[in-house]
């Protein structure tokens, strides 16, 4: 499969994921709340910034990000699918944050002026391309000097049982191919040197890589399979290879792992992202 091929594919699949996360986007958004926070922090974001976000699906960080910008300050999101950012135009919209604009971009190749942004953030983008040095080669051209690459990718499957269980299970009932060190994917830039080391050869230089441990909180192990269901683009393909009882038996699975996390506030799935920071030279 080609690059072209392999992009449109995800289009699609976010596409067809679209009403699943805005359906779920207030559940979603309080989850992921500590990651945009910190993605923004760590960017060091000043009201008067201009700011990209790099695959910024439903609008999360990209809405935050006009929030610390301010009038002044302006953000554009970026994203392959259409259907995630008419979901974000209405939150923003409804928001009344008339400095964000979304637009559809493949986000390989960048079309802005170079040292046009004071900063890039990305959450759960990065990992997904096909060409990752490329897009951070572009990072480093669209960074003015100073200016900081904050990003959010998956840390390793032992410790995110949010996204290990169905995968595991789905295993025991169909065989997966193990990818290639090198091939798009959830885990592709869990361990530690991953991302940053592209970033240190485009030209970054590195702050932080790090995990971040949380906890994903569904009041129930049907809710999260509800959500999973509906949200979980990569898994969907691999649901889809299941007999009708192969589908069953999983779910019933899915849920007896998930319970196994049942605390008194609901089911609380520990996740861990990893998180990079890299600020372009003087």
């Amino acid at each position: 499969m080609d690059k072209k091929q392999f992009i449109e594919i995800q289009r699609q699949d976010w596409n067809r994921v679209a009403p699943g996360w805005e359906k779920w986007d207030e559940k979603l958004s309080r989850n992921m709340s500590f990651i945009n926070h910190r993605l923004i922090a760590d960017a060091r974001l000043r009201p008067g910034h201009r700011v990209l976000d790099l695959g910024c699906g439903t609008g999360y960080p990209a809405i935050l990000a006009g929030q610390a910008v301010k009038s002044h300050g302006s953000v554009v999101g970026l994203d392959l699918s259409e259907e995630m950012l008419a979901v974000a135009r209405r939150k923003a919209n409804a928001m009344g944050l008339s400095n964000v604009e979304f637009q559809t971009k493949d986000v390989t190749t960048l079309p802005f002026e170079t040292t046009s942004f004071n900063a890039v953030v990305s959450r759960f983008c990065l990992m997904f391309l096909p060409d990752i040095p490329r897009t951070v080669s572009e990072i480093n051209r669209v960074l003015k000097p100073g200016a900081y690459l904050a990003a959010a990718v998956w840390s390793s499957p032992d410790k995110n049982p949010y996204i290990r269980i169905p995968m595991d299970v789905i295993k025991k009932f169909v065989e997966l191919p193990v990818p290639a060190p090198d091939q798009p994917g959830i885990f592709r830039l869990a361990r530690e040197g991953d991302l940053s080391g592209i970033a240190a050869k485009s030209g970054l230089t590195k702050i932080a890589d790090e995990d971040v441990r949380g906890e994903s909180i569904f009041d129930s192990a049907d809710e999260y399979l509800e959500s999973l269901m509906e949200m979980a683009a990569p898994l969907q393909p691999l649901f889809a290879k299941l007999s009708p009882e192969q589908k069953k038996a999983v779910k019933t699975e899915i849920k007896n792992e998930v319970d196994k996390y049942k605390k008194e506030n609901g089911i609380a799935l520990p996740m861990t992202i990893r998180i990079v920071v890299a600020q372009k030279p003087d």
